[in-house]
């Protein structure tokens, strides 16, 4: 499994039963919900503060998952502003039977870094978030 050019792997998981819909493939909102996790893990190595989803633009899923899958998703940043990231981010699954790389979807995810008083802060300032705080 090569990383696509300029992505770095931020997260693998493995869909189960309880994952997927009436028709045996993986619910959208799971889909989602994993990109939501990946950008936050990206996020957290542009600056070690608490980050919030402002925005995920338009997601147009390409494949379905199927159950027993595993999900890999890959992040970049494109856009960084004093408060805000935007990461896009790649969602492939790996054929449970033949190990096929499919590309699921794409998005942009807008992430926000905040304060421990939850407003918008700096992320390239000093750390504010701390293991006490995980």
């Amino acid at each position: 499994m090569n990383a696509p050019e300029g992505f770095d792997l931020s997260l693998r998981v493995m869909t189960m039963p309880r994952d997927t819909n009436h028709s045996g493939t993986v619910f959208g909102g799971v889909v989602l919900s994993t990109i939501d996790q990946a950008a936050y893990l990206h996020a957290r190595r542009l600056g070690l503060h608490r980050w919030v989803t402002k925005a995920m633009e338009k997601i147009e899923f390409i494949a379905p998952v199927y159950v027993g899958e595993a999900v890999t998703l890959w992040t970049r940043t494109e856009r960084e502003g004093r408060t805000s990231a935007t990461i896009r981010v790649l969602v492939h699954a790996e054929r449970f039977k033949t190990g096929e790389q499919v590309h699921v979807t794409e998005a942009l995810v807008t992430m926000v870094a905040i304060s421990p008083d939850r407003t918008p802060i700096d992320f390239r300032s000093p750390a504010t978030l701390h293991v006490e705080d995980a």
